[in-house]
């Protein structure tokens, strides 16, 4: 795919060197590329990063990587080599931003500190993603997403009372890291230009980006001695929010706002419960909360999804249908959002991937190329810090390279 003609995004101008794999270090890389960051991805010979390979695959590459891969450029590097190492040192030089999520220590171990490397350039801004962050006595322990999720709280809220718990589906807790490590990238580059040109690391541990979105877990716990424990699909303490059965399906009913609450029971023929001064405020309906949802549902069930829409919707009540990708795929909002774009990829498919988030009007994200193959960008990337063809093909022999 070539390069399109795309006004330039809020980041461009920004080189960010990307060590990381998988999810949590290259969502970050891609966050930060889709609003033009030069993002340069150093990958294993061979075998790079091994999301190439997960999940469904499409002529060799799964398809997860034309979205998390895209607007990057591959160099394949052996970083367990010297020479690897050297090139790799000299592509941070010339960086604003490195992201790594391997276990702490290893970039020590090969001679990349931040104190290493921020010697030879001071503003140098570095993420460092891992299970439980770079210091305390976890430090070393491996650590995936789903780990996070369990130490962050998350995982014992997910699932029916009383089940085993469940995950909710995607790796949120790499993706949460990816997030505010991104967050912490950009308020980093906000100080630097404010205050000295100076960079600073970024520490994310995977449990902590988790427990910092679990709202009132800790509060509660502290000021009342209460664990929240799992509720299904419900939001324990408001009422009435929770998932309805309907004749050909499920539909999330958010009906906890006081004057929602009678327009709901007037819309499913239960203004007994609307009018009700017990059930006037959210105190109230959490008391009668079994009461509420038995009569929601004896509603819902006898309706079809689309049905249950339709009347909710012009009471002005929040609601929504379960959607599955088939439904985001074809859904004309999403299409009028720009929330499904269609990108080739480099083996000559189209395929439909998200679009990007947030939407900045004045400089909107871009997908400007598609994701590379394995070590596509390896010579150009070389040949702009210095390196002649013939030093680049002696590195080729020696396998530092490919």
């Amino acid at each position: 795919m070539t390069d399109l003609p795309i006004p330039p995004g809020a980041l461009s101008g920004l080189k960010v060197v990307e060590m990381g794999q998988l999810i949590a270090g290259p969502f970050a890389g891609k966050t930060l590329a889709d609003f033009g960051a030069e993002v340069i991805k150093i990958e294993a010979p061979g075998s790079g990063d091994p999301l190439r390979n997960w999940r469904l695959i499409q002529d060799g590459t799964s398809v997860w990587w034309q979205v998390q891969s895209r607007n990057k450029r591959s160099i394949a590097l052996d970083l367990r080599s010297a020479e690897g190492q050297d090139i790799a040192r000299r592509l941070i030089g010339e960086a604003d931003v490195l992201i790594e999520n391997f276990r702490p220590g290893t970039l020590e171990g090969w001679g990349m500190s931040y104190e290493q490397l921020s010697a030879a350039n001071p503003g140098l801004i570095m993420l460092r993603i891992s299970g439980y962050g770079q210091t305390g006595p976890y430090r070393d322990l491996p650590g995936f997403g789903a780990i996070g999720e369990a130490m962050g709280g998350l995982r014992h809220l997910t699932g029916e009372p009383g089940r085993v718990p469940v995950r909710c589906g995607i790796s949120i807790g790499d993706t949460l890291a990816a997030l505010h490590g991104t967050i912490g990238v950009l308020m980093a580059l906000y100080h630097r230009q404010a205050h000295g040109g100076k960079g600073q690391v970024i520490d994310v541990a995977l449990h902590e980006a988790v427990f910092n979105v679990m709202e009132s877990l800790v509060p509660e716990y502290s000021a009342f001695g209460a664990v929240r424990e799992a509720a299904g699909s419900a939001l324990p303490g408001i009422a009435p929010s929770n998932a309805y059965r309907c004749g050909d399906g499920y539909v999330l009913v958010a009906g906890n706002g006081d004057s929602i609450f009678k327009r709901l029971m007037s819309a499913i023929g239960r203004d007994d419960l609307g009018n009700d001064p017990a059930l006037a405020d959210n105190a109230g309906r959490v008391k009668r909360v079994a009461e509420i949802d038995a009569a929601i549902e004896a509603w819902t069930r006898t309706r079809s999804v689309a049905e249950v829409m339709e009347v909710l919707n012009g009471a002005r009540v929040p609601v929504g249908k379960v959607y599955t990708a088939k439904d985001i795929v074809e859904d004309p909002h999403y299409r009028a959002r720009d929330m499904i774009l269609r990108q080739p990829t480099r083996d000559g498919h189209v395929v439909e991937v998200p679009g990007i988030v947030p939407k900045l009007l004045g400089t909107p994200g871009s997908v400007r190329h598609s994701a590379p193959k394995l070590g596509d960008d390896t010579d150009a990337v070389l040949r702009e810090i210095g390196l002649t063809e013939q030093q680049i093909t002696a590195l080729r022999e020696r396998k530092v390279v490919a």
